[in-house]
């Protein structure tokens, strides 16, 4: 294989300057030696809330944790690559990091859908159980081994809602001729309901509904679309949560890099990683309940539930799409085997313990 990423980034005697001592407050200038330096590419604009941050979160992190051993330089969405070319180019080591979301890569590779998000399957904390002690994670290494990656969950948007629609949705008919942006396992389901579904960027899509190129849109949550000013061109917000109850953000390293990091190295990526997955967490579920009360009270947004017979026809639509790829792709067969036995075995505990909770609170009214 192509080692370019070790012709670029041998290690570098430098001392770590204002900059990275700042980032890095643990080292003290006599342990300032040689230093690993790695790029990471992104699919978000450069700062972007919670998305682009995260990103940065990551990074410092890893110098951090590594005493300033190793840095990593973020770049957004197109300053090295596109935002969906993540995918090939850290494969291909003209970036040793990505950070992204896995099912924007369906047309690479079919299993990679189930590692962001499974329409009407499990909410962030199963996910997470599933990837940290059912196998996931193990499954997830086997499938982009073959594409010269090492991932990881480096975030979750937790819940996400339906999207943003430009007239209400009353029935199944409704639904019919619309154009909708909307990616992964989620949107071939949209196609089968008479939905015409594509995958673009985030920061194409308020231009999109704006011109009409979109007549709806799917993007993250509250926090991010209250951030690309989606109320503005879009007044229904649909909050039913089918299509990603749990939605994983991804990071990747090429592999050889990853071969080539010392053991001490790796377990730093490996825990920046689990702590950054845990901060993404907990920052959706504060700032999305600030936005959603921004956009419902100063902006008049009107939420929304899709109606049964619009339900009841995506549901059908997922499981006949999931069972198509698995029939017709062994990855997707073995990934999707292992994550429908979690479900159903964190499931019992989930609708006695979370659930139920949930339902007694709103009927006491506390």
């Amino acid at each position: 294989m192509q080692r370019r990423h070790f012709l670029k980034n041998t290690l570098k005697t430098a001392g770590l300057g204002a900059a990275g001592i700042a980032a890095a407050p643990f080292v003290s200038t006599a342990k300032a030696q040689e230093t690993i330096t790695w790029d990471m590419v992104t699919s978000w604009p450069k700062n972007f809330p919670a998305l682009g941050t995260g990103a940065n979160d990551f990074a410092a992190r890893i110098e951090r944790l590594s005493a300033g051993r190793m840095r990593v330089r973020v770049h957004g969405a197109g300053e090295m690559v596109p935002p969906l070319e993540v995918f090939d180019a850290v494969a291909a080591g003209t970036a040793e990091m990505g950070h992204s979301a896995s099912y924007y890569w369906r047309g690479k590779l079919a299993a990679s859908q189930f590692f962001t998000a499974v329409p009407f399957g499990m909410n962030t904390t199963e996910t997470n159980a599933w990837l940290y002690h059912g196998g996931g994670q193990e499954l997830w290494d086997e499938v982009y081994a073959k594409h010269n990656l090492k991932p990881f969950p480096v975030g979750n948007t937790g819940t996400q809602m339906a999207g943003w629609f430009k007239k209400e949705i009353n029935s199944l008919e409704d639904m019919q001729g619309l154009k909708l942006r909307l990616p992964g396992l989620a949107g071939e389901a949209m196609n089968r309901i008479g939905v015409t579904t594509v995958n673009m960027p985030g920061s194409e899509i308020f231009t999109s509904l704006q011109t009409g190129v979109l007549d709806a849109a799917d993007w993250v949550g509250p926090y991010n679309d209250l951030a690309f000013g989606l109320h503005e061109v879009a007044d229904y917000y649909y909050t039913s949560a089918w299509n990603e109850p749990s939605a994983i953000l991804e990071g990747t390293v090429n592999l050889d890099a990853w071969n080539e990091l010392p053991d001490d190295l790796k377990a730093v990526v490996t825990e920046a990683a689990r702590a950054s997955n845990l901060a993404m967490i907990s920052e959706f579920a504060f700032r999305n309940a600030q936005a959603l009360d921004t956009l419902v009270d100063e902006h008049g947004v009107q939420l929304r539930s899709f109606p049964e017979d619009v339900m009841a026809a995506l549901h059908e639509a997922s499981k006949e799409v999931i069972q198509e790829q698995v029939d017709d792709d062994a990855d997707s067969a073995k990934v999707y085997e292992s994550y429908i036995a979690f479900q159903k075995l964190v499931r019992r505990f989930s609708d006695v313990g979370e659930f139920a909770y949930l339902k007694a609170r709103e009927q006491v009214g506390a």
